[in-house]
């Protein structure tokens, strides 16, 4: 006996996806997006669906299981740290005094990541509010060049980066979400 899980996918077709290629809703049988801003925000709708895609069907407990000890990163952390990423990005495109933090300091997102329904539920608001707010904001500058807040970081570059960011942690994911029941796949 071990509490290793065993690795599965629900794909049929390759056994290296996470879903049919039939049933991913980030593949469009049409077009790629014509220019540089929509190609940047169809490449972070897409990460940004991955990782919700990575946690779902998750229980309270296996959502905030620290997968990698000591590491306290899990699931439901990555959630939280995102959406106060996404909180934070909105810092460096305005003059304005900085938004307060969502979650305590000292790594309080992950560490706030605790198995409960109601953490759970406020987790996935947060993200959807931060990311809306996020968008919103950002989609008053159309122009990739244009430089923005207290430090002058271009368009492109907060675009830019939140894709690396979602990227990064869709790979740390994929290892979380394998080792919590085993399903791997892209």
């Amino acid at each position: 006996m071990t509490d290793q899980p065993t690795r599965w996918t629900s794909a049929t077709v390759h056994p290296d996806m996470w879903v049919d290629p039939d049933d991913d809703p980030r593949d469009s049988d049409g077009p790629s997006p014509d220019g540089e801003l929509a190609t940047l925000q169809d490449f972070l709708t897409n990460y940004r669906l991955t990782l919700r895609m990575k946690c779902e069907g998750l229980t309270p407990e296996q959502l905030a299981r620290r997968s990698v000890p000591p590491s306290t990163m899990s699931l439901l952390g990555l959630l939280r740290h995102l959406a106060e990423v996404e909180r934070d990005w909105r810092n460096w495109i305005t003059d304005d005094d900085p938004l307060p933090p969502l979650y305590d300091a000292d790594d309080g997102d992950f560490r706030g990541a605790v198995a409960d329904q109601a953490v759970v539920d406020a987790a996935y608001e947060a993200l959807a509010r931060e990311q809306a707010a996020t968008d919103a904001a950002l989609a008053e500058h159309q122009d990739l060049g244009r430089r923005l807040g207290r430090d002058g970081t271009a368009v492109r570059e907060l675009l830019v980066h939140r894709i690396e960011e979602y990227a990064r942690h869709c790979g740390h994911a994929d290892l979380l979400r394998e080792r919590v029941d085993g399903r791997v796949g892209q």
